[in-house]
C-alpha cells in the first residue's frame, strides 16, 4: 500500500495479488486474530458442512429406510441447511467487514488493532447486510430468468434434435456462468464500497457497477479463479475425507486439516484482493481518495467525532 493512488491503476493481476499478500505484514497480530476468529471458522464451516449432510443424504438414498424416517431426515436436512447458510453468510460478512476496515485503516495510516476492528464491525455489518439483501434479490431474479430460459429452450427445440438441444443448453449455461461471475464481482466490490463510502444497498451496487467499467475482465478472472480453487478444494475434501473409505482415519484427518488451512489462506487472500481491487478501480477512473476524509469516515464507525468538512469531502467523490 506504499504506491501512490495514481499508480494503482497500472497494477496487473499478479501485482494486485502480490500487493494483497504483503498487507498482513504491516499489522501481523491484527490479521492473525482476524484469521483465527473469523476466516478460519468460515473456511472450516464450508468444508465441514459435507461431514454432517453426507450421513443424512445417505439415509435418504437408502431404499430400505421407512418413509416416516425419510420425512424426519428431510426435516433435519432443511433445518441444518438453514443454520449452515445463516452461519456461512454471517461469517462471510463479518470477515469482509474486518478485512476491508483494517486494510483501509492501514491505507490511511490510522492506528490498527484487533480491538478497534471489532469495535467497528457492528456498524459496518449493518451496511454490508443491506447490500447483501439487494444482491440476494438480484441473484433471485437471475435464477428465475435462467430457469425460464431453460424451459423455453426445451419447449422450442424439436425433441428429435438432441444435438441442437444440447448445444442450446450449453450456450445458456455459458451465458449464465458469465452473468453469475459478474454478479459475484459486483457484490464483492459493492461490499467494499459499503464500508468505505457513505453509500450502501442499491446505491453501493450502482457505484460498484460504475467502478467495474473497464475492469470487468480483471474482476472476472479473480472471481472465476477464486470459485475454481474453492471448488477444487471442496472436491478433494469430498474424495479423501468424506468418501475416502479406503484411507485411514489419520490420513483423512491430516488431509482434511491441510485442505482447511489452504482454504483459510485462499479466503484471506481473496478478501485482501477484494479490498485492493477497489483502490485499483478508483485509480483507474481517476477518482481521488481523500485519506483525511476516509480516516474520518472510518473513525465514525468507532464513535469518533466526524468533522462536517470531512463528510462532505468524502461524499463529493461519488458525484
Amino acid at each position: 500500500m506504499d504506491l501512490q493512488p495514481e499508480e494503482l491503476q497500472f497494477l496487473s493481476l499478479t501485482d494486485i495479488i502480490k500487493e494483497s499478500i504483503s498487507i498482513p505484514k504491516l499489522s501481523p497480530k491484527t490479521f492473525y486474530l482476524i484469521t483465527l476468529t473469523l476466516v478460519f471458522p468460515l473456511s472450516f464451516g464450508i468444508l465441514a458442512h459435507s461431514l454432517f449432510t453426507h450421513p443424512i443424504l445417505a439415509r435418504l438414498r437408502d431404499p430400505d429406510v421407512p418413509i416416516q424416517s425419510q420425512s424426519h431426515q428431510w426435516f433435519l436436512l432443511i433445518i441444518f441447511q438453514f443454520f449452515y447458510l445463516l452461519f456461512l453468510f454471517t461469517f462471510s460478512l463479518l470477515s469482509t467487514a474486518a478485512v476491508v476496515f483494517t486494510v483501509a485503516s492501514i491505507y490511511t495510516s490510522k492506528p490498527v488493532s484487533f480491538s478497534s476492528t471489532l469495535a467497528a464491525i457492528p456498524s459496518v455489518f449493518r451496511r454490508l447486510f443491506i447490500t447483501f439483501l439487494w444482491v440476494c434479490l438480484l441473484m433471485l431474479l437471475y435464477n428465475v430468468a435462467f430457469i425460464i430460459l431453460l424451459v423455453l429452450i426445451i419447449v422450442a427445440v424439436d425433441n428429435n434434435s438432441t444435438l441442437l438441444l444440447l448445444l442450446s443448453i450449453l450456450l445458456a449455461f455459458g451465458l449464465f456462468l458469465f452473468v453469475h461471475v459478474y454478479i459475484t464481482a459486483l457484490w464483492h466490490l459493492a461490499s467494499v464500497v459499503s464500508v468505505l463510502e457513505p453509500v450502501y444497498g442499491f446505491a453501493a451496487m450502482k457505484k460498484s457497477y460504475e467502478l467495474l467499467k473497464g475492469k470487468v475482465l480483471v474482476a472476472g478472472v479473480f472471481v472465476f479463479g477464486y470459485l475454481s480453487i474453492c471448488g477444487l478444494i471442496n472436491g478433494m475434501f469430498g474424495v479423501v475425507v468424506i468418501y475416502g473409505d479406503g484411507d485411514s482415519v489419520f490420513t483423512r484427518i491430516v488431509v482434511g486439516g491441510f485442505l482447511v488451512g489452504i482454504l483459510v489462506i485462499v479466503n484471506l487472500v481473496g478478501l485482501l484482493v477484494q479490498s485492493v481491487f477497489y483502490y485499483v478501480c478508483k485509480s483507474f477512473h481517476h477518482q481521488g481518495i481523500d485519506k483525511s476524509a476516509l480516516n474520518d469516515h472510518l473513525g465514525g464507525y468507532l464513535g469518533e467525532y466526524v468533522p462536517l468538512k470531512s463528510s462532505i469531502q468524502l461524499e463529493s467523490l461519488d458525484i
